[in-house]
């Protein structure tokens, strides 16, 4: 039976970001599909004075997942892959449907044990003074978070050397013209942290060049895990990649996944 992979994106983000690996991942015998999330990709919204992902949250994200899963599952095992804050979609479904999932996969991503507050400031992240200079409207008011992602200019390069220290000024240019502008504020605190009762088999990929979820966050989310769950610990895997670039450069991550 051929395994499918179902990948989950981060914030901001939509289907598109996994598209090299789909296409690497199905050049190599296997099945492939990216999620959009809802208010993301084709669905992406703008509305007059408001936000597509205004009351959009973790139960609308594990509804629009495990539809997938559920339906990819008829045809054999499915793994189930995630990237920042795409790990908190993966915990979620995982936890709501055990049995559909082979395993689950965190590349570089959320995967929390305690409250999501208790990893704020566990290494230096390059990305968070920078989420100021990109807001483009008031969260509370909007219901949601709305960015304008830059092409030039301070804000640009700090994004630069947070999320693609690995590529080119136009490489980051060309992901940022595919993400969204708008992402949920919306997270189900307990639905997003590992449940005993969930035991599927977990893989953490570590991106050792990550500056945007730095890798000692990532190492605490697996060590936090393995300490809670010892009969079930994570498998470690280590990628040399920036936070995106593994998306953009995707022959390692598929070795790994195959």
């Amino acid at each position: 039976m051929i395994t499918t992979f179902v990948l989950v994106p981060g914030a901001f983000c939509n289907g598109t970001a996994w598209s090299p690996l789909v296409r690497e991942l199905t050049l190599r015998g296997h099945r492939a599909l990216a999620v959009d999330l809802p208010g993301h990709g084709p669905t992406a919204r703008v509305p007059d004075g408001g936000s597509a992902l205004a009351g959009v949250g973790t139960a609308d994200d594990v509804a629009a997942v495990r539809a997938v899963v559920e339906r990819a599952a008829r045809n054999g095992p499915v793994v189930l892959v995630g990237t920042s804050r795409g790990g908190l979609t993966v915990t979620a479904t995982a936890n709501a449907v055990p049995d559909q999932l082979a395993r689950a996969v965190y590349v570089s991503a959320w995967c929390c044990t305690a409250p999501r507050t208790s990893y704020d400031g566990v290494g230096e992240s390059l990305l968070d003074p920078l989420l100021g200079g990109l807001l483009s409207a008031d969260p509370v008011a909007l219901g949601a978070l709305r960015v304008a992602w830059p092409t030039s200019g301070e804000v640009f390069d700090g994004l630069h050397r947070a999320l693609l220290a690995d590529g080119t000024p136009d490489e980051l240019r060309g992901y940022l013209a595919t993400m969204d502008t708008d992402e949920s504020l919306h997270i189900d605190e307990e639905a997003v942290r590992l449940r005993a009762g969930a035991a599927v088999p977990r893989t953490y990929v570590r991106l050792t060049g990550d500056r945007a979820l730095p890798l000692a966050r990532q190492d605490r989310f697996v060590a936090d895990a393995d300490a809670a769950f010892p009969d079930h610990p994570f498998t470690v895997h280590d990628l040399d990649s920036s936070h995106i670039g593994f998306q953009l450069r995707p022959e390692g991550l598929a070795d790994l996944l195959t």
